[in-house]
């Protein structure tokens, strides 16, 4: 056992070496405890939180809600812009694209909007944390918990190694996914007189999906071109993306192909009622 630990500790050492200098001392940085111990956090939730409030009544969180859709619109936009401006519309290619480990301003300006996406992730944990809060269990479905349960813990990865380069492609395509349907979650906390401008939610999904489609385009290329960018990120992001267009794909059949229900429901942060949907849950707003 104690040379199994010491095993273990020479290789987290040996990982550590190779970490980008850049973000030594940042928020939650310096290891990636903090953040799995977070993510286990929220897992203990999602398995508690129903028996807690089984003898509560539903919290209400309109207000809340509100706020903090608007709050996360306006943190996607940034992360959004921020990806194009410091790379994708500032001389990015999409072919190879080396992590730029340097201090010139763009290079800082990436690896500053890499963090904040990566702390945006802790944010999103709050969509199921309101969800068990409100009563709204059957809406936390395991698509839901596992996109939210890896995100954090796996960027955290991103952050220290790779912060820029080819693998931001997926992270901006997913902050404007994100901008839609937080935007979309925002409308629809607004109250049920706003629900006829709301008539786009089923395409959300489909974003969903186109996503993850051109993530997996994108990473497929580099098995096959010379390039100065870690392997392995290049495997861990086709095979995200891969897993999630399978489940959402899924989710999508099962919702809309399969069954054709009366539609009266609407959608928030990742939820649905009778089946209108997106980012894997059923939820009425209230």
């Amino acid at each position: 056992m104690a040379h199994l630990l010491t095993s273990v500790q020479d290789m987290y050492g040996e990982l550590m070496r190779n970490a980008d200098p850049r973000v030594d001392g940042w928020f939650m940085m310096s290891t990636p405890w903090p953040g799995l111990v977070i993510c286990l956090l929220y897992l203990a939730f999602v398995k508690m939180g129903p028996t807690i409030m089984a003898d509560r009544k539903p919290v209400e969180l309109k207000k809340v809600l509100l706020v903090y859709n608007i709050g996360m619109v306006g943190l996607s936009t940034y992360c959004f812009l921020e990806f194009n401006f410091a790379g994708w519309l500032a001389g990015y290619s999409l072919g190879c694209q080396p992590v730029d480990y340097s201090r010139s301003p763009q290079a800082l300006r990436m690896l500053n909007v890499c963090w904040w996406f990566y702390f945006s992730k802790f944010i999103e944990l709050l969509d199921t944390i309101f969800f068990i809060m409100r009563k709204k269990f059957n809406q936390v479905s395991f698509l839901h918990v596992f996109h939210h349960a890896i995100m954090p813990f796996s960027w955290w990865f991103g952050v220290k190694f790779v912060a820029g380069g080819f693998g931001t492609f997926h992270s901006m395509l997913n902050s404007f996914i994100h901008l839609v349907m937080y935007t979309y979650y925002g409308l629809a906390a607004l109250g049920p007189q706003y629900q006829k401008y709301l008539w786009w939610k089923k395409y959300m999904t489909s974003m969903q999906i186109i996503q993850f489609i051109l993530v997996t385009i994108h990473s497929v290329q580099l098995l096959f071109i010379d390039c100065n960018y870690p392997k392995f990120f290049v495997y861990l992001i086709g095979l995200y993306a891969v897993v999630f267009m399978v489940m959402f794909a899924n989710f999508y059949v099962q919702t809309y192909k399969k069954s054709k229900p009366k539609s009266n429901g609407t959608v928030t942060n990742g939820t649905v009622t009778n089946r209108n949907v997106s980012n894997g849950m059923k939820h009425k707003q209230s």
